[in-house]
């Protein structure tokens, strides 16, 4: 039984970043899913796969996984790098670049 703690990214259409403040404990997939051939669901027996934990920070994450003897693998979240540009920048006369309007 092995553990992944990461912290989700932001959300794709959001430049919040509400959702991505805490940190997930999930367990890796034990058994592969299966396609039931009535409906065409896909589902699996491995009820572990259904558990995701929220913890506030890493040591929480990682002193849980340890107390409980569950193995696990830390990803570490990439910083996000941001440009900070206003909208009167595309109108400068000094700006490289093709004019696009």
């Amino acid at each position: 039984m092995t553990a992944r703690i990461y912290r989700p990214s932001r959300s794709i259409t959001q430049s919040g970043t509400a959702c991505s403040q805490f940190w997930v404990l999930e367990f890796v997939p034990q058994e592969p899913q299966a396609i039931d051939p009535l409906m065409g669901w896909t589902g699996s027996g491995d009820m572990k796969r259904q558990i995701r934990m929220k913890f506030a920070s890493e040591e929480e994450a990682v002193a849980y996984a340890q107390k409980n003897g569950i193995a696990y693998c830390l990803e570490e979240p990439a910083k996000a790098v941001r440009k900070v540009m206003a909208y009167a920048d595309n109108f400068k006369a000094n700006r490289r670049g093709l004019w696009t309007h």
